[in-house]
C-alpha cells in the first residue's frame, strides 16, 4: 500500500525525497495499526474459584453492616426486615430468613416474643472488629487509591453512581460519603453540573507523586520506562498461533503510555493506543482490593477514560493479562499477574482487607453441610452452572 501511495505521489509531481519520507511515514503508521488477532477464551478453574469464593459475601456483608451498627450488635427481626436497604437487597422477609438460617456461622437468630432478635456470632464479631481496625489503619491508602482512580479520568471526576458500583472493589465503607469524603475536603468535592441530574465526585488536588502506574513502579529502579511490557501468563493448555505470538512480542515492545498521561495525541486505531488502553485497565484493577471487578462496572466509563468504542474488547484480545471469569452469572475481569496461576492473591498484591474477606468466606463455607464443603474444597471453583458446586437456595442480592 505504501508503494502505491509513493507511485501516486510521483505522478502528481512531488519530489523524490518528499515522496519517500511520506511513504515511509505512511508505512510505519500501517505497521502500527491494529491487526485482526482473535484469541480463544479458555476456562481457568483457579481464577474462577477466586471469584466463586465471594459468592453471597456481599449480601452477608450488607447484613453485617446493618446489624453491627445497632447497640450491642443486635437488632430485632421486625426492625431488620423493616430496613429499606434490606428489603431492596433480599426482596422480602422470606429471602432474609432463608439467608440467616443458611449462614448461621455469621448470624444468630433468637426466636421469641416480638418476632425474635438477630445478632452476630462470636466469629462474625471478631472478624468485624478486625475489619473496622483494618479500615482505620488503611484509610490513607484508601484515599490515595480513590484519588488515583479520579486521576485516571480525563475530567478528574466520576458520577457518584459509578463510584458506588466500584465501592466494594475499592474497599470503600458503605458510608464513605460521610466518613471519607467529608474528612478530606482538600481532595474531594461533590458537584451537580447544571442540566445534569447526576452528582459527581470531583478531584481537587493533583499529585504527581501518585501519578505513577504500578507497571512503572515495578520497573527496575532508574530503568527505561518508555517501552514497558506487561506481565503475561496463560491458562494451562492455552495455545497461541505463531501469528499471535509474533504480534504479542511486537506489541509488548511498543511505547508505553502512562495511564495518567494525556492520551489526546494518540491515534485510537493503532496498537500504541491499545497498549495505553490496556495500561488504564491494568492500573484500575491494581487499585481494587482483590485485583478484579465486574466488566459492567466499567462499561459506562468509556468517555471518562478516553477510550474508543467497544473498549472492553481489550479483555478478550489480551487473555494473558486479563481473565474474564464467567461464573456467578456475570463477567468478572481478573488481573492475572496478581494471582500467579493460583486462586489466591500473591502476598505482594494481597490487601489486608482482601485477607479478611477470605476469612469471612471461610466462615460462610463452614455453614454448608460437610459433603458440600468437601466438594467446594476439591473443585476450588464453580462451573458455569454455579449451583452444581454450591447447591441449595440461591439469593438475589441488589445493592
Amino acid at each position: 500500500m505504501a508503494w502505491r501511495w509513493l507511485r501516486a505521489a510521483r505522478a502528481m509531481g512531488m519530489g523524490r525525497r518528499r515522496g519517500w519520507s511520506q511513504a515511509l511515514a505512511f508505512a510505519a503508521e500501517q505497521r502500527a495499526t491494529l491487526v485482526n488477532v482473535k484469541l480463544k477464551w479458555v476456562k481457568d478453574r483457579a481464577l474462577d474459584g477466586a471469584v466463586s469464593r465471594e459468592r453471597h459475601l456481599r449480601a452477608a456483608h450488607h447484613l453485617l453492616d446493618v446489624v453491627s451498627a445497632r447497640p450491642g450488635h443486635r437488632i430485632s427481626r421486625p426492625e431488620l426486615l423493616a430496613d429499606s436497604s434490606v428489603r431492596r437487597a433480599f426482596g422480602g422477609a422470606d429471602g432474609v430468613d432463608a439467608f440467616l438460617a443458611r449462614y448461621h456461622t455469621l448470624f444468630a437468630l433468637l426466636r421469641g416474643g416480638g418476632g425474635g432478635v438477630v445478632s452476630l456470632t462470636d466469629a462474625a464479631l471478631d472478624l468485624r472488629r478486625r475489619e473496622v481496625d483494618c479500615l482505620v489503619e488503611s484509610e490513607p491508602d484508601l484515599v490515595s487509591r480513590l484519588r488515583r482512580l479520579l486521576m485516571l479520568t480525563l475530567p478528574r471526576s466520576l458520577p457518584l453512581h459509578t463510584v458506588d458500583l466500584l465501592r466494594w472493589d475499592l474497599g470503600l465503607p458503605r458510608d464513605y460519603r460521610a466518613s471519607i469524603l467529608r474528612r478530606y475536603p482538600e481532595h474531594f468535592a461533590l458537584d451537580q453540573p447544571e442540566g445534569d441530574e447526576r452528582v459527581w465526585l470531583r478531584l481537587l488536588s493533583w499529585d504527581d507523586g501518585l501519578a505513577v502506574s504500578e507497571l512503572e513502579k515495578s520497573a527496575a529502579a532508574g530503568g527505561d520506562t518508555t517501552c514497558l511490557p506487561f506481565p503475561v501468563s496463560f491458562t494451562k493448555g492455552f495455545g497461541l498461533r505463531s501469528k499471535c505470538v509474533n504480534w504479542l512480542k511486537e506489541w509488548q515492545a511498543l511505547p508505553y503510555t502512562s495511564p495518567y498521561a494525556d492520551p489526546s495525541g494518540l491515534d485510537r486505531r493503532t496498537d500504541v493506543s491499545e497498549k495505553r488502553n490496556v495500561g488504564v485497565f491494568h492500573e484500575l484493577l491494581h487499585l481494587t482490593v482483590a485485583k478484579r471487578t465486574e466488566r459492567r462496572n466499567v462499561s459506562n466509563m468509556r468517555k471518562l477514560l478516553g477510550m474508543p468504542q467497544k473498549f472492553t474488547k481489550v479483555f478478550e484480545r489480551h487473555p494473558g493479562i486479563f481473565y474474564l471469569s464467567r461464573v456467578l452469572g456475570t463477567q468478572t475481569v481478573v488481573l492475572r499477574e496478581a494471582y500467579g496461576g493460583g486462586s489466591l492473591l500473591l502476598a505482594k498484591h494481597a490487601h489486608p482487607l482482601a485477607t479478611i474477606r477470605e476469612e469471612y468466606s471461610a466462615v460462610m463455607r463452614a455453614a454448608l453441610p460437610p459433603r458440600r464443603r468437601w466438594r467446594r474444597r476439591e473443585s476450588d471453583s464453580c462451573s458455569e452452572q454455579d449451583e452444581e458446586c454450591e447447591g441449595g437456595e440461591e439469593f438475589e442480592f441488589t445493592e
